[in-house]
């Protein structure tokens, strides 16, 4: 899958819900031992490393100026990189008596590492795995993509300010064992399609809560890809509710009526293309509420498969090794 670097799988929020404390690791350095000049309230601070941004007292000063010559306002700053020298101007109370600091915009450097970690998670995934990052119908990438970005983008920005964190160990160990699984197809994601695609995936659109829901499919689906409509028509017990089934037609998904109306009796019955759907509720006296409603995923069963069914695991016998490649549970001979 073709990505641009503007691309970031993750968001600000979904670092925080990560780790609430990030903000205390947002690389300000500060800056210290100015110095008056020959000119009123211009003061320089020299040997201060590079500086991109400049900081009073918390409050972001905004853009350098385009030389030092012309810093002559309150607030107005710059940065001779070959003087290794920062330049500022204050008529009101000088930089010693303030909380002066170089760094980056927070907002600024975050937006960087998340797209750093967005370009990280796709390079440590195999080519079939990176093609699967798409979003949802809702918009939304897949929860492990985001969380897995955002493990990566807080260990990048704690560990630009604290290389030796430990902190950050435990989230950089979440990432790759994320990755790890991803990779192997222990974990998958909802966009692929594996060998259980074809018995659907429900999603739930409208649900009343301890009611008569689908529990189970059999079977196989044997066209090419759909999205079902599945919907309570009447409510009530087993033996009373019905249900009705859409599938897409020549022009729309969820189109074309093919169960019209079923008595839920319980037992598997009819969903679509060699599929049947199976009923259930919490208790024997639950009910189905009228007018809930589900939508399922399905691929054919003819549909290419993207994630891993064959592995290979090294074999040996009397000393020499050779390989075998194999489906389904490992074995050792």
């Amino acid at each position: 899958m073709a990505v641009t670097s503007t691309i970031s799988y993750c968001t600000d929020q979904d670092l925080k819900d990560i780790f609430p404390g990030l903000s205390g690791h947002d690389s300000k350095v500060r800056v210290y031992n100015w110095q008056t000049t020959g000119t009123s309230d211009l003061y320089l601070a020299r040997n201060v490393g590079l500086v991109t941004q400049l900081f009073s007292d918390g409050e972001d000063l905004g853009s350098a100026e385009a030389n030092s010559g012309v810093v002559n306002a309150n607030g107005e700053w710059y940065y001779d990189s070959d003087l290794d020298t920062v330049y500022y101007f204050d008529s009101a109370t000088a930089p010693n008596n303030r909380i002066m600091e170089s760094g980056e915009d927070w907002a600024t450097l975050k937006t960087r590492q998340r797209r750093n970690a967005s370009r990280y998670l796709e390079s440590k995934m195999d080519q079939r795995m990176a093609r699967e990052i798409w979003k949802d119908r809702e918009g939304d990438y897949p929860y492990i993509i985001v969380r897995t970005t955002a493990l990566i983008s807080v260990v990048f920005l704690i560990r630009a300010e604290d290389p030796n964190n430990e902190i950050s160990d435990a989230f950089w160990e979440e990432a790759q064992d994320n990755i790890n699984q991803l990779n192997s197809g222990t974990i998958q994601l909802p966009s692929a399609v594996t060998m259980d695609s074809s018995k659907g995936y429900l999603r739930d659109v409208t649900y009343t809560a301890d009611s008569i829901r689908p529990v189970d499919t059999r079977g196989h689906y044997y066209g090419t890809y759909d999205l079902l409509k599945i919907k309570i028509t009447t409510g009530g017990v087993l033996g009373t509710a019905t249900y009705s089934v859409w599938e897409k037609d020549s022009t729309q998904l969820k189109n074309n009526k093919i169960v019209t109306d079923k008595i839920i009796d319980g037992d598997y019955q009819q969903l679509a293309s060699g599929l049947q759907i199976r009923f259930a509720g919490g208790t024997d006296s639950s009910t189905a509420a009228n007018n809930d409603e589900w939508e399922m995923a399905v691929h054919g069963a003819g549909e290419a498969v993207d994630t891993k069914s064959f592995q290979t695991i090294a074999m040996t016998r009397g000393g020499s090794h050779s390989a075998i490649t194999y489906s389904g549970r490992s074995k050792r001979y």
